[in-house]
């Protein structure tokens, strides 16, 4: 193939088989990761027939991690991270060290190095970024509390990589290894004196001191500056710009992380993200990320699909069933470990514990690394990429089995009612007890066949305000809240709520939305509000939505999709309204009449 036509070549093939692949495992109700990864086994370079340029793939699947972990961050801002450190920063260290000891020992057994045998636990203890953040993705997720909890668990993990990264060229001697040849920075310096015992406090010392340094400057400076370059380049007027700017914030901030603080592209990216998510222009930036995002995460799993050598199959299946069962069942049963020992609920336990029983991108970094430093032997290697590709193509199936057991466990806990079932009263109260059971005739907590309801998302302060409102006025309503004490509470008081995450269409449809009258969203981020009224108004184009919103770009943004032809219903922006009202207060203190401060009022809010 000529030099000059790899990558359009490449593209076109990996893609090309990749769409008829997906096509496939959807017809056969798999997940299309599936398809994608047979389409890289079948252009790569262990199968007969045409062959893709490994290299060119790798780089260009490089690249959609990238891209992923920048629209992640999008919807995942600095704050909400600071938040979850204390679940996430002690449980993907701890998970990482359970299933890393385990896969050392049983490397050991084998007979392998203890250089070989820390590199493999390495490898095993370490979750596809991409698999897991598809996964959230295609469940309605991301935005989710176990979602927050995953991204976060999952740039912890990215940062102990890059750690381990930094030191195992410096303890490769040490190992039984030796330093890569034109071994440069501060790990191969460090090379000759870690052979003496000496000299790894500074290389560990100056990786972390760049991972701190980098952070801080995102959020400190980052938060600031590239939400107010955005704006400003919004206002210019080009579309082709601001995608644009866009790309190269997102390319940029993650080229300077990997080359100055030595992070990793994809984790630089994602920090890139998470300040422009301060920015009201957030949604604009994800709407132009996403279609490169999708298909340069499809090259992903096709370059994964390319490392694949069948033959390991047959000389050493008994070893790849090994690693499957120590990344399928090892981690996942840590992960729920980890979880519940941090006082998380079991529901959340269980659903990190399958999301995180797959390896991938970083795996294959490690291992490789491992093998140029004479660590780790090659055919040891493709025992991680037959691990890889089995543990990928069943995580869906277990995850989404994992999830159905979770919810109805989460269901059975939030309320003693769960045993007894239950049935309303008009006002939208529970009767409780055998009656409750022969009234409903449905299964407990599911009001699929009720109808010109409301359905309330969230059950904060301005959900409970107008909760209050519903019940005085003797109308029916179903609470959807992600909040597991929450639910249980009301639940308790004779509420009618249901534990979910509302980005679902099957919770929705629990809640009786195909029928209901009138749709009410307080949920406090906007992109999982613009999703909720999306998936709702799939499932009932003609409900009435009211939607609370944060900001005047938000307002503005539910105006124009709830003017599209069949919506009806309106977007509040809270502070607005709250200014309005101190506003009349004001005028009629002031001696305006009660009417004329109405039509002041009227003509603000239309302006």
């Amino acid at each position: 193939m000529p030099h000059d036509t790899a990558v359009i070549a490449t593209v076109a093939a990996g893609l090309g088989v990749a769409f008829v692949f997906g096509v496939v495992a959807a017809r056969l109700r798999l997940s299309p990761i599936v398809g994608y990864l047979l389409a890289g086994v079948v252009i790569g370079p262990f199968t007969p027939g045409y062959v893709a340029d490994a290299g060119v793939a790798r780089q260009l699947a490089e690249l959609g991690v990238i891209l992923l972990m920048f629209g992640v961050g999008l919807h995942f801002s600095i704050g909400d991270l600071a938040e979850a450190r204390r679940v996430v920063v002690p449980g993907a260290l701890t998970q990482i060290g359970i299933t890393g000891t385990i896969g050392a020992a049983v490397a050991r057994m084998w007979g392998m190095s203890w250089g070989g045998a820390v590199v493999l636990g390495l490898s095993l203890a370490v979750a596809s970024t991409v698999v897991l953040l598809k996964g959230l993705e295609l469940r309605d997720q991301l935005d989710s509390a176990e979602g927050r909890i995953a991204v976060g668990w999952l740039v912890v993990e990215d940062m102990a990589m890059v750690l381990a990264l930094v030191l195992l060229p410096a303890l490769a001697p040490m190992l039984g290894g030796a330093a890569p040849d034109g071994a440069a920075g501060a790990a191969g310096a460090a090379v000759h004196a870690a052979a003496d015992g000496r000299g790894l406090l500074l290389p560990l010392a100056a990786a972390l001191g760049k991972v701190v340094v980098f952070v801080g400057l995102m959020f400190f400076v980052g938060r600031r500056t590239v939400p107010w370059l955005l704006e400003h380049v919004a206002r210019v007027g080009s579309r082709e710009l601001f995608t644009l700017a866009v790309l190269v914030t997102a390319l940029g901030i993650g080229a300077l992380a990997a080359e100055l603080f030595g992070v990793s592209f994809a984790l630089g990216a994602f920090f890139a993200g998470a300040v422009i998510s301060e920015s009201e222009l957030s949604h604009r930036a994800a709407a132009d990320a996403l279609p490169l995002q999708d298909a340069f995460a499809v090259l992903f799993f096709v370059s994964v699909g390319m490392l694949f050598q069948p033959a390991v199959l047959v000389s050493h299946p008994m070893r790849v069933l090994a690693l499957v069962a120590i990344v399928v069942l090892g981690k996942t049963l840590a992960g729920y470990l980890v979880m519940r020992a941090l006082r998380q609920p079991p529901r959340s336990a269980l659903l990190m514990g399958a999301a995180i029983g797959q390896i991938g991108e970083f795996s294959f970094i490690v291992t490789a690394l491992g093998v140029s430093l004479g660590l780790l032997p090659a055919e040891d290697q493709a025992l991680v990429v037959a691990a890889a590709l089995i543990a990928i193509t069943v995580n869906g199936p277990v995850v989404a089995s994992v999830g159905r057991f979770a919810q109805r466990l989460a269901d059975r806990a939030a309320s003693p009612l769960a045993a007894v079932g239950h049935a309303t009263t008009p006002a939208g109260r529970a009767v409780v007890g055998a009656e409750a059971s022969l009234a409903s005739g449905v299964a407990p907590f599911d009001f699929s066949g009720w109808a010109h309801h409301v359905v309330l998302v969230g059950h904060g302060r301005v959900g409970a305000t107008v909760a209050e409102a519903l019940t005085r006025a003797g109308i029916r309503y179903v609470v959807v809240e992600e909040r597991e004490r929450v639910v249980a509470g009301l639940r308790r008081r004779g509420e009618n709520a249901i534990h979910g995450d509302a980005t679902r269409a099957d919770v929705l449809e629990r809640a009786g939305l195909p029928r209901a009258r009138l749709l009410v969203v307080t949920a406090p981020e906007p992109i999982r509000a613009r999703r909720i009224i999306e998936v709702a108004r799939g499932a009932n184009p003609h409900i009435v939505v009211a939607v609370r919103t944060h900001s005047g770009a938000e307002q503005a943004f539910f105006e124009q999709y709830l003017a599209l032809p069949g919506a009806t219903g309106r977007s509040v922006y809270a502070e607005r309204e709250a200014a309005l009202s101190l506003a009349h207060f004001a005028l009629q203190a002031l001696g305006r009449s009660d009417d004329e401060a109405d039509w002041i009022i009227a003509a603000l809010r239309g302006a």
